[in-house]
């Protein structure tokens, strides 16, 4: 019988010690869950990084592996920098194949994660549509520099309003994109908002999210007319496990279903037309150790497919 390639984890990185060790437990969870080999790394900031990942699985006698990025969205780091990583590895173990997965999205599963999330937030008086009726969500995400990634974070806050009886689910974003949360929750007032929970689009805990409920409680603070309260980020909830495996299994079987149509390294949209084609190089980690300087392992984008093995 065919042994099925191992999993690698991909994460982004965080200067918070909490949510660097809860992508670090999360992996451990896969591992105690899954039949094959599992590990996870970081691309920037955090440890371990991903080449040591990388390295792990092959001391494992691992040759071939799947690739699923930990992410929400399909940004700059899934779209350039997690390939251009994995670029290097195959450079630094030229016996290794792998696949690249798709980011997570919007998926069924987690907007269901979401929605206990916003009950949580609620207590007892939110739990049916007819409890909802005069309830705004602002649905906050990371923010970038991509315009795709930013309007799949608008896709995600439609797919949560659909069917679940809120009064409207509104967008912001805590850092590079507009509008940011102080903007978003005066959009919300300005709608005729008087309950609002602001929903974090974050997997787990970090500067970030800790920076939107803290830019929450000054809004709130000074708009003593709303009632407004903070949700919790997605967790390492029995949904996110099963929709990992569920995304390797997608790039084992080489069913990935990338939508490069708005992608900002392809498409010359307005105002991003110098990002057609843009080289991409992998993230300088401190704690990566291999023989390649960050030079090494640029990632043409331009010519690059997302579907494909390597």
């Amino acid at each position: 019988m065919t042994t099925p390639p191992a999993l690698l984890i991909a994460g982004h990185g965080t200067r918070d010690d909490a949510g660097a060790e809860a992508f670090r437990d999360f992996v451990r969870q896969l591992q105690l869950r899954s039949d094959m080999p599992v590990e996870g790394g970081f691309i920037e900031l955090s440890a371990p990084p991903l080449g040591e990942a990388v390295a792990g699985l092959v001391a494992r006698g691992v040759q071939r592996f799947a690739t699923v990025p930990l992410m929400l969205v399909s940004a700059g780091h899934a779209k350039g920098d997690i390939p251009a990583a994995l670029a290097r590895e195959k450079e630094r173990h030229p016996g290794i194949s792998y696949t690249y997965g798709r980011p997570l999205g919007p998926h069924p599963a987690l907007l269901g994660v979401l929605e206990r999330r916003l009950d949580d937030a609620l207590g007892s008086s939110g739990r049916s549509p007819g409890d909802r009726a005069d309830v705004t969500v602002l649905l906050v995400g990371r923010g970038s520099t991509d315009p795709d990634a930013n309007a799949e974070v608008f896709k995600a806050a439609r797919l949560l309003w659909e069917g679940r009886g809120y009064a409207g689910v509104e967008t912001a974003f805590v850092s590079l994109a507009a509008p940011d949360v102080p903007s978003g929750l005066d959009r919300c007032a300005a709608l005729g908002a008087r309950r609002i929970v602001v929903l974090p689009y974050f997997l787990f805990t970090g500067i970030l999210p800790d920076r939107v409920r803290q830019q929450t409680e000054g809004w709130a603070a000074a708009h003593p007319e709303v009632e407004v309260r903070s949700a919790d980020v997605i967790g390492p909830e029995p949904e996110l496990l099963g929709l990992v495996l569920e995304r390797y299994e997608e790039a084992v079987k080489g069913d990935l279903r990338m939508n490069c149509d708005s992608c900002v390294y392809r498409i010359a949209l307005p105002g991003f037309e110098d990002k057609v084609g843009l080289p991409q190089q992998p993230h300088f980690h401190p704690d990566d150790d291999g023989h390649h300087g960050p030079g090494h392992g640029h990632h043409h984008h331009g010519g690059h497919s997302h579907s494909h093995a390597h």
